[in-house]
């Protein structure tokens, strides 16, 4: 689906349910010469983070036995400490041992992990179900049981610049000063740049959302760090993933699957809002639909403006 006129731009900022995005705070982005993950919002990104704080410290001790390992051998069997080396060829019970020990430590972490990976690929009944299209260079969302379908852009992308925008003078894919103001008009920080989106995707908080991703020309792959999720859009297949969004808030994500030129210009947005919030966009949106007839069967509800 490509980007409807300028006029239904217009439109869709004029009719607009602001409220959702002015007091959401914002909380899964990238975090400027940060370590750690995103902050944890499902219970899939819980069990992932854990997964790899667990397999961590088996790698630190792991690379510790065999640092020390090295640190000994080099002491005890130098050619000063050690003049005349040993001449045998092997040892059965060393053997034994560095083959039964990564058996073990790798059934240990598998006991973990298949576990965690089964729980993100057995998808639940949902409580509400988005289908995901992808394209060079933005993102489609639908709400079948809704009836509303919209495109999602970056912004600063060509398809969100306005000449008679009150923020005249954006340059496409560039930060300057009118980029930030438009930013600020649209809920964003300075550092959102890049990861904010003229339309958000809105889910209420504390419901099972299932998505349906696909694309319609080359692989993309839909990404929030914070939830836990990440699945390839691949054209021709729908695949699924899920996700029960625990807190309120912003949460970013980008393209993970390199998909041309303008890859870097595929963000995500995704608003986690109260049941009662997101019924009430719903009904908006829905009101806006019926009241322009046929205008559209698609629009842009722009959520985040």
């Amino acid at each position: 689906m490509r980007i409807l006129s300028t006029f239904m731009g217009i439109w869709a900022a004029l009719t607009a349910f602001p409220a959702l995005a002015q007091d959401a705070e914002h909380l899964g982005k990238p975090v400027e010469k940060g370590l750690g993950f995103q902050p944890a919002v499902t219970e899939l990104s819980r069990d992932i983070q854990s997964l790899d704080s667990m397999i961590n410290y088996i790698i630190f001790a792991i690379v510790i036995f065999v640092a020390a390992l090295l640190v000994i051998c080099m002491v005890r069997y130098n050619r000063r400490a050690n003049p005349n080396p040993a001449s045998f060829t092997h040892n059965t019970p060393v053997e034994i041992a560095w083959t039964a020990i990564p058996i073990l430590i790798l059934v240990f972490i598998g006991a973990f992990s298949l576990p965690v990976l089964f729980k993100q690929q057995e998808i639940p009944e949902g409580e509400l179900y988005i289908k995901v299209t992808g394209h060079q260079w933005y993102w489609t969302y639908e709400y079948p049981e809704q009836e509303l379908e919209f495109d999602s852009y970056m912004l600063g992308h060509p398809a969100t610049l306005d000449e008679n925008d009150e923020t005249a003078g954006v340059e496409a894919f560039k930060l300057n000063d009118a980029m930030r103001a438009k930013l600020v008009q649209a809920g964003y920080q300075e550092d959102e740049f890049l990861l904010a989106t003229d339309t958000r995707v809105i889910v209420p908080v504390d419901t099972v959302v299932v998505m349906g991703i696909t694309a319609d020309d080359v692989i993309h792959s839909w990404t929030i760090p914070s939830f836990g999720v990440k699945q390839d859009a691949v054209p021709g297949r729908l695949a699924q993933l899920w996700f029960n969004a625990e807190q309120e808030g912003v949460y970013f994500g980008q393209c993970s699957e390199l998909c041309g030129k303008d890859h870097a210009y595929m963000p995500i947005t995704v608003e986690v809002v109260s049941k009662e919030a997101f019924a009430a966009w719903v009904k908006s949106a829905q009101d806006e639909l019926a009241s322009n007839g046929d205008v559209a069967k698609t629009f842009q509800v722009a959520a985040a403006q």
